[in-house]
């Protein structure tokens, strides 16, 4: 499961970078796939926190 989150987290910083510079988009299209892009990279970025391994302090 960590291994999806941490592609999908990887993908949408690559995806994200495309769109803002290589796509060409203009106007809502560029908002729409910019945020798209965004709510997969926090979406994968909470299930990473979400599941990390607990602490065991002593």
């Amino acid at each position: 499961m960590r291994f999806v989150l941490w592609l999908l987290l990887a993908a949408s910083v690559v995806a994200n970078a495309c769109v803002n510079t290589f796509a060409g988009l203009t106007g809502a299209a560029q908002i729409t796939a910019s945020v798209g892009t965004g709510v997969v990279l926090l979406g994968s970025a909470v299930g990473l926190w979400l599941t990390r391994p607990a602490r065991t302090d002593a």
